[in-house]
C-alpha cells in the first residue's frame, strides 16, 4: 500500500536511497519534510536542477521537467543558448513539490543563481574545492583567504560546506548587478586570495595546474548552479550542504551534518538565514579588476588546445 504526505503519492519509500547512501527514501522524504521551512526559502523563484539516482542506473541531471510532472507543480520556461532550446524548469516553492521531487529520487538540489523572470544574480559566490590529499581543512584556511580578501573590499559573506569535501561561500548582493560584473568580481576576489597565500590557494582552472592546492572556482555565474544550503548529496552516507560559523569551521568535518542528523542540529533556527549578511553594493575595485583577468574556461579551452598541438609536434619528432 502506497503513502501520501500533503496528498502527494509516495512509493518504494523502504529501498535504499542509492548504493552506500546507508538511508531509506523514506529517510529523504522525512528529511525534506522536516527541513521545508529552511529549504524552500533557498529555493523559491529559483529554476531548480536536480541530480537523481534511478535504481539500477547512474546519476544524472534534470533540468527539463519530464512529460508526466502534475499540472499543480510550479515550473518555468528559459531559453538555453547551449541547446538552442526552452528548458522547462521547476520551482520549489512549496512542501507538495519538495515530496513529488524526493519520491523522484531527486536527492541534489541546485538552484540557478537567479530569481525566475529576474536578469540578475543574487549573490557573490566562491567555491572551494581542495586537492584529494588536502581534505575539508585546507578547504578551511583557503576560505579564510577569501573572508580576507572580500573584508579587504568591504564585503563580508556567510559560509556552508559543500556537502562533498570543500566549502561555498556566498555573499548577498544589492541593487541589480549585471551578470558580467559579478562573474569579473569572482575572479578577482579568486586572484587577491591566491596573492595572499599562493602556496595554499590556486586559481587554475586545468586539473594538473593546482599542484596540490586548494581550487579557487570563480566560475559560479550567469548561468552556472551551485548546491543549496541543506541539499543532500550523493556521497556515502548521505551528507549535506550545511551552515557553519566562521568560528566553528575547526570544530566540524562534512561527515558531521547527513541526511540522518542536520534536522535535529537545527533546532527551531534556520543558521543559514541568521548567517547572511546583508545584501552589499559590489566593490567597483573588484569588479575592474575582474574585467582585466581572462575567463577561467575560455582560458582553459584555448591552453588545453595549444597543449595538444605541441604534444602532436612532439611526438612527429621522435
Amino acid at each position: 500500500m502506497g503513502e501520501e504526505r500533503d496528498g502527494v503519492p509516495l512509493t518504494n519509500l523502504d529501498q535504499e536511497l542509492f548504493p552506500g547512501a546507508g538511508v531509506t527514501k523514506r529517510d529523504l522524504v522525512d528529511y525534506l519534510d522536516a527541513m521545508a521551512d529552511r529549504f524552500l526559502p533557498v529555493l523559491r523563484d529559483r529554476p531548480l536542477s536536480v541530480v537523481r539516482v534511478l535504481r539500477g542506473q547512474e546519476r544524472f541531471m534534470q533540468k527539463n521537467l519530464p512529460k508526466y510532472t502534475p499540472d499543480w507543480v510550479p515550473r518555468t520556461t528559459v531559453w538555453a543558448e547551449a541547446s538552442h532550446r526552452e528548458v522547462t524548469y521547476a520551482l520549489a516553492n512549496d512542501r507538495r513539490t519538495l515530496f513529488w521531487l524526493g519520491n523522484q529520487r531527486a536527492v541534489e538540489y541546485h538552484p540557478a543563481l537567479m530569481r525566475a523572470g529576474v536578469p540578475y544574480p543574487t549573490h557573490l559566490i566562491m567555491d572551494l574545492d581542495p586537492p584529494e590529499e588536502g581534505g575539508f581543512g585546507a578547504a578551511v584556511a583557503a576560505a579564510r583567504l577569501v573572508r580576507e580578501a572580500l573584508a579587504d573590499a568591504g564585503m563580508s559573506g556567510a559560509i556552508k560546506t559543500s556537502g562533498s569535501k570543500g566549502v561555498h561561500v556566498f555573499v548577498p548582493l544589492a541593487g541589480e548587478p549585471a551578470i558580467e560584473d559579478v562573474a569579473a568580481a569572482q575572479r578577482a576576489v579568486a586572484a587577491r586570495t591566491e596573492r595572499i597565500d599562493p602556496a595554499l590557494a590556486t586559481t587554475a582552472f586545468i586539473r594538473e595546474d593546482r599542484h596540490g592546492k586548494v581550487f579557487l572556482d570563480a566560475t559560479r555565474a550567469g548561468g552556472a548552479t551551485v548546491a543549496a544550503a541543506y541539499s543532500p548529496r550523493i556521497r556515502p552516507g548521505a551528507p549535506v550542504s550545511f551552515p557553519v560559523a566562521w568560528s566553528d569551521l575547526d570544530q566540524v568535518t562534512p561527515a558531521d551534518f547527513t541526511i540522518r542528523t542536520a534536522p535535529a542540529l537545527l533546532g527551531d533556527g534556520d543558521p543559514w538565514a541568521e548567517a547572511m549578511p546583508a545584501p552589499q553594493e559590489l566593490d567597483a575595485g573588484l569588479i575592474a579588476e575582474g574585467h582585466a583577468i581572462p575567463v577561467a574556461r575560455v582560458q582553459a579551452m584555448h591552453e588545453g588546445k595549444r597543449r595538444a598541438k605541441a604534444r602532436r609536434e612532439a611526438a612527429g619528432e621522435a
